[in-house]
């Protein structure tokens, strides 16, 4: 038996999903659902044809050995059968939304040119009200925009659903447009948006049939994508396809609708509040664990952010320059250096580093500052049971200059002491220990971590 569903360069693992390139024999009407990934199509043109000198791609039909009319034919071939499938059979096609990338000119010398794109093989749909005409693809323009900032429309649909299940994952790569203004919210249904309100993901209808433009999803694996995706068509199938609603049709009511209106209202309203809540919380939860970087973190962004921050806690006032960070405060100013790897003994690129920079401000006549080195060794491994984390030379370095050596689990601890009591005496005693030690950091406090 033929599977339910046909993928088209899509990678989707499913019992019932069988996966096909766009030039292989399947027909999309054979199917009740068929998925289309068309970023790959245009590579068949792009890889074998040099653009010319105003930037087209173009073939020649009488010189190509046919290359170019065998695409044209296939476009029409997958046109007709796309037509056929939402048309004909009632079924769904769903494609990703890209733009419409590097178009090909298929055109002998002085005949017109027969331009085809990575788009052209979706069907002719047509929906006309009292006041407008929906014409697509004809007017519909994909224009190439990435984001991530895709909101969802609260519509009830079921590719809705597998929107919000991959939400956070969602990054858009264009978003649709009509050349003529069309309102698309009077023929189909906007499953999501982004923030200026563009489309960016759309239902739709074509006789019993319905088109779905999705964006792409990151980092979800096939068999999980594909799982959503079939539950989405399942329940497509067994609910009609998006009619707009007349504008006479609020005049007639029946009996119980308005209360019924309303309840979905303040259910809307308090789940939006709630909606609103959990990112608000969700906001303050990652503020609140971000230190915990220092624990783990490597790199200038990841573990230079979190010492930046961890500092920032102690009271000091916090500014990076290069790869260092300055340190102000009442109580003295610093420089800091700092290093993390999954080497056991790590810091002496770091101390070279602050070094070199503490010996040009004595040598510019500038203010002294204490030297301070942060060092993460066998990062992967419990702070609690990590062997001594520094190299011998750094630490024999900061006690010949003075300067204060300290792990980035000692700086945690240092931070949970502010924590716990932030009177302006207590960090001040804090920071003045830490601008005071010459060499190893030893006293943190008697706080333990959490």
């Amino acid at each position: 038996m033929n599977a339910r569903y046909l993928a088209i360069d899509w990678l989707l693992d499913h019992s019932d999903v069988r996966r096909e390139g766009f030039f292989d024999a399947s027909s999309f009407s054979s199917y009740e659902a068929v998925f289309v990934d068309p970023i790959g199509i245009s590579r068949h043109w792009t890889d074998t044809t040099a653009p010319g000198g105003d930037g087209a791609r173009r073939t020649d039909p009488e010189q190509d050995r046919g290359f170019g009319r065998t695409l044209i034919r296939w476009m029409a071939k997958r046109r007709e059968e796309a037509d056929d499938l939402l048309k004909r059979r009632g079924g769904i096609l769903v494609t990703r939304l890209y733009s419409r990338g590097e178009g090909l000119e298929v055109a002998a010398p002085g005949s017109p040119a027969e331009r085809i794109d990575r788009y052209s093989w979706l069907p002719a749909v047509s929906l006309v009200d009292r006041h407008h005409q929906l014409a697509f693809p004809a007017n519909a323009r994909f224009v190439a925009r990435r984001g991530s900032d895709v909101i969802l429309e609260r519509s009830g649909n079921p590719f809705e659903e597998y929107l919000r299940e991959f939400e956070g994952r969602l990054r858009y790569a264009a978003v649709y447009q009509d050349l003529l203004s069309t309102p698309i919210d009077r023929f189909a249904c906007v499953l999501a948006r982004n923030r200026v309100g563009d489309p960016v993901a759309v239902e739709i209808p074509a006789s019993e049939g319905r088109l779905v433009l999705l964006p792409p999803v990151e980092g979800v694996p096939p068999s999980r994508e594909a799982d959503v995706l079939a539950h989405a068509v399942g329940r497509s199938i067994e609910r009609g396809p998006f009619v707009a609603d007349p504008d006479w049709l609020p005049a007639y009511t029946l009996p119980g609708e308005d209360a019924l209106a309303d309840e979905l209202s303040g259910l809307v309203e308090r789940r939006d509040a709630l909606h609103a809540k959990v990112e608000e919380v969700s906001a303050r939860l990652e503020e609140k664990t971000r230190l915990k970087r220092l624990l783990y973190g490597q790199g200038r962004s990841l573990f230079g952010g979190a010492v930046a921050g961890a500092f920032a806690a102690l009271g000091f006032d916090v500014e990076t320059i290069g790869d260092l960070i300055s340190l102000r405060s009442d109580e003295g100013n610093a420089l800091v250096a700092a290093e993390a790897s999954e080497e056991p003994h790590v810091g002496l690129a770091a101390y070279g580093r602050l070094h070199r920079e503490l010996e040009r401000v004595i040598a510019d006549g500038e203010d002294p500052v204490k030297g301070v080195l942060v060092v993460s060794g066998s990062r992967e491994l419990d702070p609690k049971r990590r062997p001594t984390q520094f190299a011998a030379e750094a630490l024999r370095g900061c006690r010949a200059h003075g300067y204060c050596l300290m792990t980035s689990y000692q700086l945690y601890r240092l931070v949970q002491a502010a924590s716990a009591d932030r009177s302006k005496k207590a960090l001040a005693a804090l920071r003045r220990s830490l601008l005071e030690t010459d060499g190893e950091l030893r006293d943190v406090g008697d706080s333990e971590a959490a």
